[in-house]
């Protein structure tokens, strides 16, 4: 598993599976920063070196280097976990705004994937979007690594889920009407 803070978990809750962006997010992100050099390049040719165009070119850097840091981090801690017992989504949405959400595996109605562009199809990303019953919110992650392998991953922890908890269920069930049997003896 990846590096996931074991802190939150509740008494007998295990990870099963945790999904994080894939690789390419980094390279839009380096195609960023490969127009950055164009543009520092184009500005150096028209203007020479003059202390006005160093001037400007460090504060562009200055910036777009903590652009591309915020970036980075929107994209690193996105992340899907799920657990024996339900579904966390920790969504960065920008610096200093994240959402958390999670909903217990009853909740869980579908989990689909879908793969859509050339280069989603060859490099083997794409959307994997969870829903859930009720007012909850559904789960999407897009830039997702394996999205078909992941959502039948997801898929059989829901499943594996459910039949413990049919099983909790019949013992419950089974527990009851021993007792009733238990009150009906006595009187």
């Amino acid at each position: 598993m990846m590096n996931v803070s074991m802190d939150h978990l509740r008494d007998g809750e295990e990870i099963q599976v945790v999904l994080r962006r894939h690789w390419i997010v980094y390279y839009i992100l380096f195609f960023y920063f490969i127009l950055a050099l164009v543009f520092s390049g184009i500005l150096w040719g028209f203007f020479g070196l003059e202390a006005w165009v160093n001037l400007l070119l460090c504060l562009f850097w200055m910036v777009f280097s903590l652009f591309i840091y915020v970036e980075w981090l929107n994209h690193e801690l996105d992340t899907f976990v799920v657990t024996s017992l339900r579904v966390i989504g920790i969504e960065q949405l920008s610096f200093l705004n994240r959402v958390v959400s999670e909903c217990n595996l009853r909740q869980v109605q579908e989990v689909n994937s879908s793969t859509k562009g050339f280069f989603a199809n060859v490099l083997n990303y794409g959307t994997i979007t969870v829903q859930t019953a009720g007012s909850s919110t559904n789960f999407v992650m897009h830039f997702c690594p394996d999205p078909l392998d992941n959502a039948r991953k997801m898929l059989n922890t829901v499943e594996k889920f459910r039949r413990k908890d049919k099983e909790m269920e019949k013992m419950e069930e089974i527990e009851m009407i021993k007792k009733m049997e238990e009150e009906q003896t006595k009187s």
